[in-house]
């Protein structure tokens, strides 16, 4: 940074700036967390001699192992994008009106997650169910380490319950699927042919009154070649949209190339590796008892309101200490 002409590429150094503060605050977190740690000897050896200490040096290792906790996940994020932002995007499976009221429950449990860890989230287009729920919806995620998180979750949630749609009230299984992909701030890294785009116009839904949008400023485009679709509608300008779905195809993009890369590693060590994103990750089963577990790892809890209400930091865990171990084992 201290560089001659550093200063001089403006998009540049805010990278290499951006870079700098996040290893800065690493560093400094570390450094806090060690002199913490070796004075804990010396709490410790006080409070045997004074008891009214004893509750200070309990506060001071829970914080300890607290912050460690905390660095023992950062060690987890070593892929490319990790560090960077993600783009979350929710589908309906089948199964109609269950399946969309499920959707939206576990669009409300993503965003609930990500808005618990501090993180900055923006909800970018929402495709209201014809009854009820959603049937598709993205949203992005900003925040440090937001795609190396967020990309635990993508795969089919499955949700068992008794129906609150079917007058039978009978037990209904549905499904919904998460898609996640790291934002590209360099458009470069993914060519796009504008001959291979198909770009459509309508008119945001909204909420009514005033936020009736009365112009077809919202965008869709879908990219022939891929079958990807890509829509957004939180912007009032037509070409903000188009920016911005832009933005969001380039991410599909580069997630689709990243998932294909992995498949032919894969094959070429003769590896059984799941890479199929789509798989089925995780059971909430409301009826006739209630626990979520994860497939992939075990992972269970039996409170399946606290889960829905944003608590997946220990599924998120479990499952980046999965995977660090099956890539650390190649």
């Amino acid at each position: 940074m201290g560089a001659p002409g550093f200063w001089d590429d403006s998009e540049r150094a805010a990278a290499v700036s951006s870079e700098h503060a996040r290893a800065t605050r690493r560093l400094e977190g570390f450094d806090a967390l060690q002199a913490d740690a070796e004075d804990l000897e010396g709490l410790v050896e006080m409070a045997t001699e004074e008891a009214g200490l004893l509750a200070e040096v309990e506060a001071q290792i829970a914080s300890v192992e607290e912050r460690l906790a905390a660095l023992e996940e950062q060690r987890l994020f070593s892929g490319r994008y990790d560090a960077g932002d993600a783009l979350v995007t929710v589908n309906a499976g089948a199964g109609g009106t269950d399946a969309q009221d499920w959707a939206e429950i576990v669009l409300r449990m993503e965003m609930r997650w990500a808005e618990r860890r501090g993180f900055k989230v923006e909800l970018l287009e929402l495709s209201p169910g014809e009854e009820a729920g959603v049937k598709s919806a993205t949203f992005r995620v900003s925040g440090e380490n937001a795609y190396g998180l967020f990309a635990a979750e993508r795969g089919v949630h499955r949700l068992v319950r008794l129906s609150p749609f079917d007058s039978a009230h009978r037990r209904h299984t549905s499904f919904a699927g998460v898609e996640v992909a790291p934002v590209v701030e360099d458009a470069g890294e993914v060519a796009i042919d504008e001959d291979d785009l198909q770009v459509d116009t309508y008119r945001a839904s909204g909420a009514g009154g005033q936020h009736v949008n009365k112009t077809d400023s919202a965008v869709r485009i879908t990219h022939r070649p891929t079958g990807i679709v890509v829509q957004c509608q939180n912007e009032r300008s037509q070409s903000s949209n188009r920016a911005t779905a832009m933005a969001m195809l380039r991410a599909k993009l580069l997630e689709r190339s990243e998932r294909e890369r992995q498949e032919e590693i894969a094959r070429e060590k003769g590896e059984a590796q799941d890479v199929n994103f789509g798989s089925q990750i995780r059971s909430y089963v409301m009826h006739p008892y209630t626990l979520v577990k994860d497939t992939r790892t075990g992972y269970e809890m039996g409170d399946v309101a606290r889960v829905l209400d944003g608590d997946l930091d220990g599924f998120v865990r479990a499952e980046l200490l999965r995977s660090a171990a099956r890539d650390g084992g190649r």
